[in-house]
């Protein structure tokens, strides 16, 4: 069988070796809490380049220190940063891989103790704390922010970016009625509710020529939150606006009771793809090669995010081929392992 999870995929001037993607999963391991990368880092995305991953996304990357989930989140809110970055970079090149970094914004869900912010003083739950409401100045600050980030990511080596507007955080929040109750431009209509994330795109822009992904989660599981109508504008927006690709996750806006299944996101991926046109990135359970290869092949998605599934085994694309009888040659120092 021809296999199309692993066949070449080309976005812009970047061409990925196969069609699995690592997903970006927060280690909490910047153990100085100054946001640089440690040597776990290095190990741990390396790791997976060696074994053979098309693409390897960072965990979710502040890009202000405000903006952290932790204080031991990865940070790019500095120029100091950028040398570990590029470390990272030199170990996922190194095995052909090609590399992406996921800006993000904790927003109301930021677990410091120094002020948080958020669209509208609305606090997760319980245990975190209520985020200041921004002012229009704070909202130009991060948007700011996401833009010197990118200029940094391409400084590091990164092939591609990814912008996290997914799980409640700050691009998400803005996004959601669930959690955006202002009352100015930034708030009400979907259109409204759009700005902030059409804004960060737009100053992005203006210093990244390579591939941009956003991040998005397709279901925020209350009867009151965003609808697929509304995924479906913002996707369509994100398209005019030249986004390469979306990532279709869902939850985490407000706290819910979920019940995941082998593939329980794909849907949203596949609908966003087959109703707008815009290449999509499934995500969710999705643990066999077998699996991974019928979204493919089938065009519910163009990329396959692998998350926990990597955790368990570095070198998951290599059981993948196996599963399919395809030919994947990995690193010749291991060779030895699939002869």
């Amino acid at each position: 069988m021809e296999s199309k999870l692993f066949s070449p995929y080309r976005i812009k001037d970047v061409t990925l070796k196969n069609r699995i993607v690592m997903s970006p999963m927060c280690m909490y391991s910047s153990d100085t809490q100054d946001g640089k990368a440690a040597p776990f880092h290095f190990t741990h995305y390396e790791s997976r380049a060696a074994g053979q991953v098309g693409l390897v996304m960072t965990e979710a990357t502040a890009v202000v220190p405000e903006g952290r989930i932790s204080y031991e989140d990865l940070g790019i809110w500095s120029d100091e940063h950028i040398l570990g970055l590029k470390q990272i970079n030199e170990g996922i090149h190194r095995h052909g891989a090609a590399s992406a970094i996921q800006l993000a914004h904790a927003g109301r869900k930021a677990d410091l103790k120094d002020p948080i912010y958020g669209p509208s003083p609305l606090p997760f739950n319980e245990q975190l704390q209520t985020p200041n409401e921004m002012s229009m100045k704070d909202i130009q600050h991060v948007i700011t922010a996401f833009k010197d980030a990118a200029r940094r990511a391409e400084e590091s080596g990164f092939d591609i970016i990814e912008l996290h507007g997914a799980h409640g955080y700050l691009i998400n929040e803005f996004l959601s009625p669930l959690t955006n109750k202002r009352s100015d431009d930034y708030g009400g209509s979907t259109e409204n509710r759009y700005r902030f994330l059409k804004e960060v795109i737009t100053a992005v822009k203006e210093v990244w020529n390579g591939p941009l992904f956003v991040r998005i989660s397709g279901n925020e599981y209350h009867e009151e939150g965003n609808t697929m109508n509304d995924f479906l504008y913002f996707a369509r927006e994100m398209k005019k606006q030249g986004i390469d690709l979306i990532d279709v996750s869902s939850g985490g806006v407000v706290p819910a009771s979920i019940n995941p299944f082998p593939g329980y996101q794909i849907s949203y991926a596949e609908e966003i793809k087959r109703r707008t046109g815009i290449p999509t990135g499934a995500v969710g359970l999705i643990t066999h090669g077998i699996q991974a290869e019928e979204i493919v092949q089938n065009e519910r998605a163009d990329l396959v995010f692998i998350g926990r599934s990597l955790l368990r085994n570095p070198y998951w694309p290599m059981q993948a081929a196996e599963e399919l009888g395809f030919a994947l040659e990995g690193p010749r120092q291991y060779a030895r392992a699939w002869k």
